[in-house]
């Protein structure tokens, strides 16, 4: 990876757990692998009054024990600190002063990164304080604006976010991030698809019988319950991520890689988005929630029962879905999206069902269990990719068995893999936007799920399953799949099928 241009980054919010525990340390990272520029410096913004001394301190807890002091040392002292109320306009001018005092004292070009690590309340007020000082102006250096999720809370939210935005940045200035999309085997999808002249001629209606993408987290919503129980399932996990998942998997190949050109196809594929009808959603989307269990002899809570959160909450923590992709490539087959809380594991994973063979030669003798092939591309944890398909068993006869093919990403010897806000937080300095959602196609993904979040509200007897904590979430969501069947994943890929970790 190339160095990043000048510049200084400047991080509202600078006093947040965010900060503290992803953005440093991903900071630190890239000063490790000598990715930032020479002359770069981080200034951060909060409310609470700290001297430089005081911030940098700090952030020392945070950063890993395995670098060098002097390391430590050369980044810390790139480290700033200026306390403003965020809210309050007339605190902008000495943002803009002390700035511009940094850039000067460290030899910096006028280019600003604005990294909004706040409330989603602040995400229109930050900008408009911006522009009163002329700090969106991009005619001496450049300026950018990272926004955190949640992009809204509906449909309308979002387009008010996106108008509110665009008044005072454009669209090629505004990085919205989804730290999913930051995820090396996230990014792998377009490699393994485009680059491999083995899948993508079956990467179709004609060879596939459905795909199926799961989020499972082991935990439970811990000290979030506030939060959580008016967010839920489809918007802290189905909207964004999710369905950014599915822009990876079933997008046309780009004419280039180059950020407009995949975002564009990633934007393509939300519009062919067969739209689910408020009277339909009963038949195409499961919701649950946990309720209380006992996991490995440990009596644990229900959603319920979670601090800060309504004992007659109706907030999902899980959710199903199947849908359909209305254009060439995809007509009539059918995605299934999961995700939830205190399910058996923690995993995330796309898998590709291949149609079965057309004439079952060896069916008398077939492990019936599992007889159609399966591209398995796991995204956390365990990195990597596993293939299975059929293979004879030595002996007489043709008795076959489904075996595993599988890469990890453990097996790249001395090869650094950058966590996912490390790679983002780089490409936003390099001015590349390709993990980045963009205006249209977030719009476009509410536009899909708000008529579901629309039949939840309007209609109480759409109902809302119990699962034990520690299943795999409501028995109903097997009449989702036409098989019956989801793939049950372990924390393990290696020896797929052979044991389980959980």
């Amino acid at each position: 990876m190339k160095q990043a241009e000048s510049h200084i980054l400047v991080i509202f919010g600078a006093s947040g757990d965010l900060t503290k525990r992803k953005l440093i340390p991903a900071l630190l990272e890239l000063e490790k692998q000598n990715l930032l520029p020479d002359q770069f410096a981080v200034l951060g913004v909060s409310r609470t009054e700290l001297s430089d001394e005081v911030f940098r301190s700090r952030m020392t807890e945070f950063l890993p024990k395995d670098v060098s002091s002097e390391l430590i040392e050369k980044f810390l002292n790139r480290l700033y600190y200026q306390a403003i109320s965020t809210a309050d306009a007339y605190d902008y001018p000495v943002l803009r002063d002390r700035l511009f005092t940094i850039a000067k004292e460290n030899n910096i070009p006028e280019n600003f990164i604005f990294y909004l690590s706040t409330p989603p309340s602040l995400y229109e007020i930050i900008p408009k304080n911006l522009a009163s000082v002329e700090l969106n102006q991009a005619d001496d250096g450049f300026r950018r604006l990272i926004v955190e999720k949640p992009f809204g809370t509906d449909l309308e939210s979002a387009k008010e976010l996106n108008r509110n935005l665009l008044d005072y940045f454009k669209e090629e200035q505004i990085y919205r991030i989804d730290h999913y999309l930051g995820k090396e085997t996230v990014q792998n999808l377009l490699v393994t698809r485009f680059s491999n002249g083995i899948f993508e001629p079956i990467w179709n209606h004609n060879f596939i019988h459905h795909v199926e993408i799961t989020s499972a987290e082991s935990l439970g919503v811990e000290n979030r319950g506030g939060y959580y129980d008016h967010s839920g399932a489809m918007r802290d996990m189905v909207q964004n991520h999710l369905l950014q998942l599915v822009g990876m998997v079933a997008m046309e190949p780009p004419v280039i890689i180059e950020a407009d050109a995949i975002r564009n196809e990633v934007l393509k594929v939300f519009q062919s988005l067969r739209p689910i009808l408020e009277d339909e959603v009963a038949n195409y989307v499961i919701r649950g929630q946990y309720i209380e269990s006992h996991i490995k002899g440990n009596l644990v809570k229900g959603y319920r029962q979670e601090d800060g959160v309504n004992p007659e909450s109706r907030t999902e923590t899980f959710m199903a879905m199947k849908f359909f992709i209305d254009n060439w490539r995809w007509a009539g087959v059918p995605f299934y999206i999961r995700t939830g809380k205190k399910l058996p594991t923690r995993v995330t994973e796309v898998v590709i069902h291949f149609k079965k063979t057309p004439h079952h030669l060896f069916g008398n003798q077939i492990n019936t269990e599992q007889t159609a092939n399966q591209l398995v591309i796991r995204i956390q944890p365990d990195e990597g990719i596993l293939l299975k398909f059929g293979m004879k068993v030595p002996g007489a006869g043709f008795r076959v068995q489904t075996v595993n093919m599988d890469f990890h990403y453990d097996d790249l010897a001395n090869v650094h893999l950058p966590a996912a806000y490390e790679r983002l937080l780089l490409d936003s300095m390099q001015g590349d936007a390709t993990l980045y959602s963009r205006g249209d196609a977030v719009e476009k993904a509410w536009d899909f799920v708000q008529p579901i979040i629309n039949a939840w509200n309007n209609n109480p007897d759409i109902p809302i399953y119990g699962y034990p904590a520690g299943t795999w979430g409501p028995d109903v969501v097997d009449q989702l799949v036409e098989d019956g069947k989801w793939r049950y994943p372990c924390k393990n890929l290696s020896n797929d099928g052979t044991y389980c970790e959980l």
